[in-house]
């Protein structure tokens, strides 16, 4: 948090209103399995720079997930929660209500990528460089053209030379707001500005420039986050995943005939524990009915397994006995209620997209696929991005 000799109170303001048009309650649709807002919110809160982190809202929804992420909330009048309100607005009526803030970090909650060293460096322009308001640029290398709106009209270039294209690495491009953040006093704002005053910019790196507007950004964006975004504050390392066989490994169904009873599962996601193991990640298997003998041939005889489990919780604190580990080194995969006690706490934990509400609500990463459907794979690949990010 802010030093305590600094008398002024600087607020994250992250603005979340409930109806967006374009994506209905985008600010928490899941993103690379977790609602939209926690990335930013994660951000700020471990940057340790802020004296409060708010989420203003006019919903519940919205409301309950911020809380959860660590936000105080503000409720937003019904004033401000429409269409046509500006963010100027909604900030100025925060400050209302909220006199002792006197500078807003107003965050985007649909910037997914930004991390608390860029927070760092920015409230260190506000409170000892002086600056009155700072915000977020990226840097674009694009040729403007000027717009043609009569036909027969000639277009010219606006930034550049046709004669003489410059090429990427002889032109230092242009800076554009990426509309991650804008920070400004009281007074600033109370005049009714965003930007004003001393003003200065705050330059991202491209990678980090991530923004979601409509349905189309958000494919790009989940592998944009997958790849450069800020997952905590320690390095994750992981050294046993567990998977419940039953709705991860298979699909949960089971094909009865006369003599046998038969399950189906997915090669990639075999591949991924075997993937795993290469990376000497052990792997353990875990399941409340029999585990077919044929289907751990085709693993790999260095999982470790035990089936009919009454209490899944005990069988993973003696392996993590065995091996010498601790809950903060096990990654595990679940999808019932019995599953809900380890995923809350492994470390790294996940869910299938068609796990049940319990498993779904321990803020676990939530795949795209369906248990024996790709789960497994999806999920080792997030493991493996973790611990080779060191995030």
């Amino acid at each position: 948090m802010a030093a305590a000799g600094d008398k002024k109170h600087l607020a994250a303001v992250v603005l979340a209103r409930g109806g967006s048009k374009g994506i209905p309650l985008k600010n928490i649709r899941r993103l690379a399995g977790k609602p939209l807002i926690a990335w930013v919110l994660r951000a700020a809160i471990d940057s340790g720079s802020f004296d409060s982190v708010w989420v203003s809202t006019d919903s519940d929804e919205i409301e309950k997930v911020a809380k959860h992420y660590g936000a105080q909330v503000h409720r937003r009048s019904p004033e401000v929660s429409l269409d046509t309100t500006s963010s100027l607005e909604t900030i100025q009526e925060f400050l209302h209500h909220h006199p002792e803030v006197d500078i807003v970090g107003n965050i985007q909650a649909t910037s997914p990528c930004l991390h608390p060293s860029d927070l760092i460096k920015v409230v260190d322009l506000i409170r000892n460089q002086g600056y009155e308001s700072v915000f977020a640029v990226v840097r674009h290398h694009m040729f403007r053209w000027k717009e043609v709106k009569r036909p027969g009209e000639i277009t010219v270039a606006e930034n550049f030379d046709p004669r003489h294209r410059p090429r990427r690495q002889d032109w230092n491009g242009e800076l554009y707001e990426n509309g991650s953040f804008y920070f400004t006093t009281r007074e600033l704002i109370s005049r009714g500005m965003i930007q004003g005053g001393k003003l200065a910019y705050y330059e991202m790196r491209p990678e980090y420039s991530v923004d979601i507007d409509v349905d189309l950004d958000w494919p790009i964006a989940e592998q944009r986050v997958k790849r450069f975004g800020y997952f905590g504050k320690n390095p994750t390392v992981v050294k046993l995943l567990v998977c419940n066989v039953d709705g991860c490994l298979t699909d949960g169904r089971v094909y009865v005939n006369q003599d046998h009873e038969l399950i189906s599962y997915s090669l990639r996601d075999v591949d991924a524990l075997r993937m795993l193991l290469e990376r000497d990640v052990k792997v353990g298997l875990i399941s409340e009915r029999n585990i077919s003998p044929r289907l751990l041939a085709n693993l790999s005889p260095q999982c470790i397994n035990e089936a009919n489990v009454a209490n899944k919780k005990e069988v993973v604190d003696r392996w993590m006995g065995q091996l010498g580990l601790s809950w903060s080194q096990v990654a595990y995969l679940g999808c019932s209620s019995s599953d809900v006690e380890c995923l809350k706490l492994a470390g790294t934990s996940g869910v299938p997209t068609d796990a049940c509400t319990a498993a779904k609500m321990t803020d676990s990463f939530v795949c795209k696929h369906g248990g024996g459907c790709g789960a497994i794979q999806e999920f080792a690949d997030h493991v493996v991005t973790l611990m080779e990010t060191g995030r």
